[in-house]
């Protein structure tokens, strides 16, 4: 057996070996190099909650550079069973810092899981970040043992029972116990479990409303074995059977149905139409021309704001815009105050009025988001003859106006903590710094995260201005002395591949994905080795993905390729950049006429892909604008999508008189 010394010692070797950085912003020499890298072993070791090793990397770390992190690791390492005033200790030394407010984030989780209600309501008001979903859930559980009505933000805080937690558990008993919660709020959570595939969840909904906790449990997990013992006697019961339907749906609409119709004559016309509501959720996401029929069956059922915003999606790709305008309508006031679904009810208003000019309250709601630079933004400013242009900039930021900024030490942190690629880290202390700081300020912020090559900070940053502004810092192009002959070789424009890249990586060049897509242009080995055979790069092996010049060779050769597949549409082949070929070629044979490719984007199946080609589209036609210096329009590169083998000149007829 290892002796714990050597095995420290050990660990601390294979650390050094493994962590590769480039210059660290305050690297002296090897002194601060292995602080840092005993820094990452405390940051893991608390992470695998191991006290032990944590605190032998803490005491190793007396004259850090960043003492709150330190503190702060050693602290959570022990956290459950530290007193309160060792807590209070931390956060009044370090009070005001990002990692103070973290802190305080645990604190309160912790707080509201012991029900110690007096110190959560103390502290809760000094939590800055206010994010955290459980938090909020502990917040309103406590107000409401105080007898204050929460129902309604209860109920708009609890739509997405996967992150829920204990705490949101307990406060949708605590509502439904103290009578501000009636049934359908219980149902309505049983059946969003079974949406969200939350079975934890639709145990705790099932308990409160008297429930076999094992039945939602088998119809969330088990659909095939639920749907096969039928409806059963009751209400509940037949609730229940119904998240079965809807489960069964995930995998196959098919037996779904059947699995309806034959239980039809055991259920009400209302239970009927929430099973109808949970296939035609399901079928949404196939896109199959059946689901129009489905929603139409669904129609009276109480639905979750997933299911209204794809009953709506629905409605778009047939074309049924009376149908649009009544779904958004019955969306709660929040969702419906969303830049999409605004620009979606103006376009709705103009179909009723048969008009391709905005009437009155159309244009009242295109004004409402035109300024907003975002792709709903843009289209809406279309809608009111305005096409996207580049805004002037304000005066050069100076070297005076970039001082204070380097000086502070919120920024100085996240250098240290980018320079380590401890990007999340770094993030957050360089978010926390922006909080104080104005719009001319915030230009000085990003040109100063410019100069030392934090792109992603530098657009984020540039991003947050409204009056001053500056699409120099918010759309860059970094390494255009490769782009430029890369996409002029190939005929492939410019724009939309730094629209992609802006979208991918935040032009942060050793970024990396969750399924192992490297580099600028998020380029997947398989990929790039397939891309090299095809364009002769014989020496291609997979650490090339992290230098530039190969990663835009190939990531530019690929998206020519697809863009080919695709018939030339850039709608079609950034999609299929992100989802896949495969998978676009299936959404693609759903069509059985041209379409908006406006509206082809907002039915895309996956939330991933709809954000990330709205984002690359919105992004290209801004960098068009950039380098063309002229107004470009969005509507005109979205296009029109058409199903695979269309002539140019049938696509043309079928859009003939239309918008």
């Amino acid at each position: 057996m290892m002796s714990a010394s050597k095995w420290f010692a050990g660990a601390a070797i294979l650390a050094a070996c493994a962590v590769t950085s480039p210059a660290r912003a305050d690297d002296s020499g090897s002194d601060s190099r292995k602080e840092d890298d005993a820094f990452l072993l405390l940051r893991d070791a608390v992470r695998q909650d191991d006290a032990a090793k944590a605190e032998f990397y803490a005491a190793r770390l007396a004259n850090y550079s960043i003492p709150s992190y330190v503190d702060y690791y050693r602290l959570k390492s022990h956290f459950r069973s530290a007193s309160s005033e060792e807590i209070r200790d931390y956060l009044r030394r370090y009070e005001g810092s990002a990692i103070a407010d973290r802190l305080r984030n645990d604190w309160l989780l912790e707080l509201g899981r012991k029900r110690d209600w007096a110190n959560f309501d103390e502290q809760l008001p000094l939590y800055v970040i206010n994010d955290d979903t459980q938090v909020k859930c502990y917040a309103l559980q406590s107000r409401a043992l105080k007898g204050q009505r929460v129902a309604g933000e209860a109920r708009a805080l609890l739509v997405a029972p996967n992150v829920y937690g204990e705490a949101c558990g307990g406060l949708i008993a605590t509502l439904f116990q103290g009578g501000q919660f009636d049934r359908n709020d219980v149902l309505a959570q049983l059946r969003l479990a079974g949406e969200f595939n939350a079975t934890g969840q639709g145990r705790r909904a099932a308990v409160l409303l008297d429930g076999s906790d094992k039945k939602i449990a088998q119809a969330i997990d088990l659909p095939a074995i639920a749907l096969a013992k039928g409806p059963g006697a009751g209400h509940l019961e037949h609730e229940i059977y119904l998240v079965a339907v809807g489960r069964m749906a995930r995998t196959s609409v098919k037996l779904a149905v059947l699995a309806l119709n034959k239980a039809a004559p055991h259920l009400t016309a209302q239970e009927q139409a929430v099973g109808w509501g949970n296939i035609a959720l399901w079928s949404s996401y196939t896109l199959a021309a059946e689901t129009g029929e489905y929603w139409r069956r669904a129609n009276g059922a109480p639905l979750s704001q997933d299911a209204q915003q794809w009953k709506t999606r629905i409605a778009l790709r047939d074309g049924d815009w009376k149908l649009v305008k009544s779904c958004i309508q019955a969306m709660p006031a929040g969702l419906r105050a969303e830049p999409a679904w605004v620009y979606w009810m103006g376009r709705a208003l103009m179909a009723e009025a048969g008009s391709t000019a905005p009437t009155a309250e159309a244009a009242q709601l295109f004004r409402g988001i035109a300024e907003q630079s975002n792709f709903y933004g843009q289209l809406a400013a279309e809608e009111l003859g305005r096409l996207s242009t580049i805004p002037l900039p304000g005066a050069p930021i100076g070297p005076a106006e970039i001082a204070p900024i380097a000086a502070d030490p919120g920024f100085q942190r996240a250098l240290k903590f980018f320079a380590m690629r401890l990007r999340f880290e770094g993030t957050r202390e360089w978010n926390w710094a922006l909080r104080k700081l104005n719009e001319r300020e915030h230009l000085a912020a990003a040109e100063f995260a410019r100069q030392h090559n934090i792109l992603d900070r530098m657009v984020n940053t540039s991003e947050r201005t409204r009056i001053q502004v500056d699409y120099s810092q918010r759309f860059p192009s970094p390494h255009l002395d490769i782009m430029h002959p890369t996409t002029q070789t190939l005929g492939l424009d410019k724009a939309w591949v730094y629209g992609l890249i802006r979208q991918e990586s935040r032009f942060i060049m050793d970024a990396q994905s969750s399924v192992g897509a490297s580099g600028l242009m998020q380029v997947m080995p398989s990929t790039g080795r397939w891309v090299a055979k095809k364009i002769g790069l014989t020496d291609f092996v997979q650490e090339m993905l992290s230098d530039a010049r190969t990663n835009i060779l190939l990531g530019a050769n690929y998206m020519n390729m697809v863009l080919g597949n695709m018939d030339g549409s850039q709608t079609l082949a950034t999609a299929a950049y992100n989802a896949g070929p495969g998978r676009l070629r299936s959404w693609r044979a759903t069509l059985t006429k041209p379409m908006e490719g406006a509206v082809f984007v907002e039915a895309i199946p996956y939330l991933e892909t709809r954000t990330y080609v709205k984002n690359v589209m919105s992004n290209a036609t801004y960098y068009a604008a950039l380098f063309e210096g002229r107004p470009q329009s969005l509507k005109a590169r979205l296009g029109t999508v058409a199903p695979k083998g269309y002539s140019e000149q049938e696509q043309q007829e079928s859009s003939f008189g239309t918008r």
